[in-house]
């Protein structure tokens, strides 16, 4: 056999061995296994192979500790639905190891930039818990030095994205992408702050337009959109048009995906979802207080008016007692079957040249779920 024959047996098997995970020790490892072996490796990127100035060696033990304690322990969804979504995008003779390595890669960076958001969110809430831990702030002798720990991990996506995709096609469209999002991000929160501050009650700012703006750019691109996005720009799709269309698709999944998170923070087990929930506590706008407001008597309005964004636990309990009243968990599981019907709908009329497998996927990993 010639070494031309023998180089392309050589190119097919390594292509195969590649396609669905990397065989070790006889078995062939998933995605989610390769994603995480993937974090120590960044871990090493960030924190070893660039800088050789020993000044700055406590400063990169507290970055390798920052990454460890809040990029870890999530649900990961988002991350892995690059990787996910590239492989309906992309046929497995045309995923090279490169590309799987900067997908795998790519989700990671959308997970660093989940972690910068909630390292900051938390303090903003006062949050106490999440993924089952003290929030990084409320960590012995962390404090406020977390609002810099926060500028860490959101840098750390920018070195990443240029070390790894610097010299591909669609790295300017993965640039402008994160930091688009980010600003949507950002303009969510600001409203979310703006419509529920603290200790200033005005069920008036509750409706549900300013409920959807806030879901919209808060939750909905950086969840949904940017890592199906993301994947696209690295197949190769750049059309307009198909981004539309799949955003529309997304901004819709993540709509429920907050609703679902607005629902858990009441009536989810701390244990199963990592946090305790505060949003009655927080004076927050959620699904549960906007949907109540809309079909209560002028009494339970009176009632709610004096029991939320209060932290005493009577205060509290009267609130939930209220939504009980209401019937808000069978509101809910209600809505969850209508906005999968929708969601359906969507997929029928906007992914005409889109495989439905991307939203479906990402469909099953959220509808149904308790954490």
């Amino acid at each position: 056999m010639s070494n031309v024959c023998l180089f392309l047996i050589y190119v097919s098997v390594i292509t195969l061995y590649f396609s669905n995970g990397v065989q070790q020790k006889g078995k062939m490892l998933s995605d989610a296994q390769l994603f995480d072996l993937e974090f120590e490796k960044l871990v090493s990127e960030l924190t070893e192979q660039d800088f050789t100035d020993p000044f700055l060696t406590d400063a990169l033990n507290r970055l390798r500790e920052v990454l460890r304690y809040n990029a870890p322990g999530g649900k990961r969804n988002r991350g892995l639905s690059v990787i996910g979504s590239l492989r309906e995008l992309v046929s497995p003779s045309e995923l090279p190891p490169d590309e799987v390595h900067r997908a795998l890669l790519v989700g990671w960076c959308i997970e660093l930039l989940q972690a910068f958001f909630l390292v900051a969110d938390d303090i903003m809430d006062a949050s106490q818990t999440r993924r089952g831990q003290p929030c990084w702030y409320k960590k012995e002798g962390i404090g406020l030095d977390a609002i810099n720990d926060a500028f860490l991990l959101e840098g750390a996506i920018y070195r990443l994205l240029r070390r790894n995709c610097r010299g591909q096609c669609y790295y300017v469209h993965l640039l402008e992408l994160f930091t688009e999002t980010s600003f949507q991000t950002e303009l969510g929160q600001a409203l979310d702050l703006m419509t529920a501050p603290p200790h200033k009650i005005d069920l008036d700012r509750f409706t549900m337009e300013r409920y959807k703006a806030i879901v919209k750019y808060k939750t909905a691109f950086y969840s949904f959109y940017l890592p199906v996005a993301a994947a696209m720009y690295m197949a190769g799709i750049e059309n307009e048009t198909e981004h539309n269309n799949a955003k529309t698709i997304l901004l819709e999944m993540g709509e429920f995906f907050q609703i679902q998170d607005d629902y858990l923070d009441c009536y989810g087990d701390p244990a199963v979802t990592g946090k305790i929930g505060t949003d009655i506590q927080d004076n927050k706008c959620s699904w549960l207080v906007v949907t109540a407001l809309g079909i209560m008597t002028p009494e339970q309005r009176a009632e709610l008016e004096a029991c939320y964004g209060r932290s005493d636990a009577e205060s509290v309990e009267r609130v939930k007692a209220l939504y009980d009243s209401l019937e808000m968990p069978i509101r809910y599981h209600q809505h969850e079957e209508e906005s999968y019907r929708l969601l359906q709908k969507l997929i029928q009329l906007h992914a005409k040249n889109l495989p439905h497998a991307v939203f479906l996927n990402f469909a099953k990993k959220i509808y149904k779920r308790n954490k």
